[in-house]
């Protein structure tokens, strides 16, 4: 069974207080330090977990869907002289590698949904820090659209983490500081050293913070400076649509839910998601949470974090899909043509889905190898993400088919869509699939011809050769896959999330595992007692 659920509702947060009021709504931060996502720790100081960071996620989601009405959501805690203290350092010392670099990952992806949630639906974020606000809880800030820090002469912005523990912060901290912010790098390195952090007048010059208020004028700027935000926003969102649990049905091998399945072979070390295409056209009204094109994307993103937390030894995904690609391109169709807030916030639902699946760091192959293979519109961004697409030559009925879906409106991390990395040194394929998809579908032969499928082969073959290729990528090193596939799928510019992303990923799978941290008498192991860590200071 799996151990850790995605799944959360606002009437089961231990961690966050949700309310709104008109076009503002509040996330009170009030960590339970007697609810830590597994036992051996207490969240003090509102430090966090990822069950702290599970229910931000949750909230976020369904500010966007549920509110429609709110324009800014100010953050805020309710601990005196503490905004929040980071991520709990005794949760990262208990924790394995895997587990750390993974959580690291999912707080970046919240983060970056938040900054998301401000460019493309019109719900900006103000971070309103009374107390000390270091590591992850400065991070948080990072990610909003404004900060305001209390000026109470103890109370100061600060990113501990290289002074305290011998890491770095580790979800994006350092790329929005110079990139984001535009702090000027020699005072960023002073921050970054400074365990105490910064506070008062200098953190404001120094463009840590947006504005320093005293307590007794902390209550109406903070409001005045949340609707100031809420009066900038053009976006129209909207109708409301509440989100229902999915529910899946676990068992030791199998997650199944209404339209994707996840099963396990772990002696293969491998894994398999299924996604079902719709069963019916779009209905006439969207705007309900059973639109395959939502309900669908949303269980796919919990079997992905599912899969990232509780099986990490499967390190070889085939990704399939079954039913009419028909449907498929309707719904895709209906969606892209309706203007409402909901449509629109489905379609951004989709995209952050498809890039969740893009920061999976697992190899994965696409295969086609039935007649009711639907690789089509959305779904042929499912296979064009993954490392390999293996089609069975069938005659003409087992092909893809494009839709307005891969016109660029699902783009990656990097801004490019998945067609223009893919052809990235051939621009003008991308255009000419689009044509030629604009026909009909594209049967498997003409599908490696133009460059969509990796591999095609007949039914004497095809079998074999997909059974060899997954046997032979199980059998390699995970370190080393890991690197080669970030640096594979990352082609073109980079951007403030290509950044964050690759640079996570390298002084994780590095630091991490340095001895000046995590050895036995590393800082991170060492933190809260006594001793002092010992380092290695051979420079690498």
């Amino acid at each position: 069974m799996d151990p850790t659920s995605f799944e959360t509702h606002p009437s089961r947060y231990h961690h966050w207080r949700l309310t709104t009021d008109g076009d503002l709504a509040t996330l009170v931060m009030q960590v339970d330090a007697d609810h830590p996502h597994r036992p051996g720790y207490e969240l003090k100081l509102n430090s966090y977990d990822l069950s702290v960071d599970i229910e931000l996620a949750d909230a976020i989601t369904r500010l966007r869907f549920e509110h429609p009405e709110v324009k800014t959501v100010v953050f805020t805690a309710d601990l005196d002289r503490v905004f929040c203290s980071g991520a709990n350092i005794y949760m990262l010392g208990l924790s394995t590698h895997s587990f750390k670099v993974n959580f690291c990952k999912f707080t970046n992806e919240t983060r970056l949904y938040l900054e998301e949630a401000s460019a493309e639906s019109g719900l900006k974020s103000l971070a309103a820090c009374k107390g000390t606000t270091a590591g992850g809880g400065y991070e948080l800030a990072l990610a909003c659209d404004e900060t305001v820090l209390v000026d109470d002469g103890s109370s100061a912005v600060s990113f501990p983490e290289t002074p305290l523990l011998a890491v770095l912060p580790g979800t994006g901290g350092l790329t929005r500081l110079v990139d984001k912010r535009k702090v000027r790098r020699d005072r960023a390195d002073v921050f970054c050293t400074v365990a105490e952090g910064i506070k008062g007048k200098r953190a404001k010059d120094w463009g840590l913070v947006d504005a320093v208020v005293p307590r007794s004028k902390w209550d109406e700027t903070v409001k005045a400076r949340a609707q100031a935000l809420a009066g900038t926003v053009t976006h129209k969102r909207g109708p409301a649509v509440a989100l229902p649990a999915l529910s899946p049905e676990v068992t030791a091998n199998r997650i199944a839910y209404k339209y994707v399945e996840l099963t396990f072979d772990r002696d293969a070390r491998t894994a398999a998601i299924t996604i079902s295409a719709p069963e019916a056209a779009p209905p006439a009204d969207l705007a309900t949470a059973d639109l395959w094109s939502l309900r669908a994307f949303r269980e796919l993103d919990d079997a992905l974090l599912r899969l990232r937390f509780n099986h990490p030894d499967l390190g070889m995904i085939t990704l399939r899909t079954r039913g009419d690609r028909a449907l498929v391109l309707a719904h895709d169709a209906a969606l892209h043509a309706s203007t409402s807030g909901f449509a629109k916030e489905v379609r951004l639902l989709q995209k952050r889905v498809l890039k969740r699946l893009d920061n999976t760091a697992r190899s994965m192959f696409a295969v086609a190898d039935a007649k009711d293979s639907c690789f089509a519109g959305v779904l042929l961004e499912v296979a064009l993400a993954a490392d390999r697409f293996y089609m069975l030559i069938d005659g003409d009925k087992v092909a893809v088919a494009t839709s307005v879906a891969n016109t660029g409106g699902m783009p990656m991390s990097s801004g490019l869509s998945r067609l223009a990395a893919r052809f990235y040194g051939t621009p003008a394929a991308v255009a000419q699939i689009l044509a030629r998809g604009a026909e009909g579908p594209i049967a498997s032969e003409e599908a490696e011809e133009l460059g969509l499928a990796t591999i095609a082969a007949d039914d004497i073959d095809f079998a074999d050769e997909l059974r060899i290729a997954i046997e032979e990528r199980a059998s390699l090193s995970p370190d080393a896959l890991t690197g080669m596939e970030a640096s594979l799928r990352w082609v073109g510019p980079e951007t403030l999330e290509t950044k964050i992303f690759g640079r996570l990923s390298a002084w994780q799978n590095w630091i991490f595992t340095r001895p000046n941290s995590t050895g036995q008498t590393g800082a991170l192991t060492l933190y809260g007692r006594p001793e002092r860590p010992t380092y290695n200071f051979t420079r690498t």
